[in-house]
């Protein structure tokens, strides 16, 4: 009876953890002052992996463009009202692989002849959920390509030497509010305790 009630309480408990991994998404409707340039770009996150960015932005001059999280959400003012990178913890720019790097800093897009980018970014430095999320922020697709901080020009280390501001898009929530996990909810099962409870199960069965 006991061991049948251990069996029934990690049944429910691998449950919960599996119902508590929650893939949210987010959203970018790029525009900017030349109406051809224009893009949508789409966001998720499982838990606390990984966000990965895809979508495409047309219009472009061929080649590579700065494509960078800024810290504000605000557009009112044109690309010029997003602020600077994002940079919490205020390190000089880098490359999207670089340990020291803004949050925001998400290297390059590469435009076909035609004026298309393909955008397939994937990055565990920026994060959907946390005190750093850039869920409100906007993301803004430079005029020229990003020298990721090694170009030895003065603004290398704050811009990459992007240019000017071609298109931007505040970072808005995609999935319902009511299906993002609430602290109370995120609940999950390490493989530790998963290994204990399968361990207690088993002896009381042999017992």
């Amino acid at each position: 009876m006991i061991a049948k009630s251990l069996l029934v309480g990690f049944v429910a408990l691998c449950a919960l953890g599996v119902a508590s991994s929650q893939l949210i998404q987010a959203i970018v409707s790029l525009k900017g002052d030349n109406p051809y340039i224009v893009g949508n770009i789409t966001l998720s996150q499982s838990d606390n992996g990984p966000v990965a960015i895809w979508g495409k932005i047309t219009g472009l001059r061929t080649g590579k463009h700065g494509f960078h999280i800024h810290e504000k959400g605000d557009i009112t003012g044109g690309c010029g009202s997003t602020g600077s990178h994002y940079n919490p913890h205020k390190k000089p720019h880098g490359a999207l692989t670089d340990a020291d790097r803004h949050i925001g800093d998400l290297g390059n897009i590469n435009a076909s002849p035609d004026g298309v980018a393909l955008v397939s970014i994937t990055d565990s430095v920026i994060s959907l959920r946390g005190p750093h999320s850039i869920l409100g922020r906007s993301i803004v697709v430079h005029a020229d390509a990003d020298d990721l901080g090694k170009g030895g020009f003065q603004d290398s280390l704050t811009t990459g030497h992007a240019g000017g501001r071609l298109a931007c898009g505040v970072i808005g929530i995609l999935t319902p509010l009511e299906s993002w996990p609430t602290e109370s909810s995120a609940v999950s099962l390490s493989s530790g305790a998963i290994t204990l409870l399968i361990t207690v199960i088993m002896q009381r069965l042999l017992h």
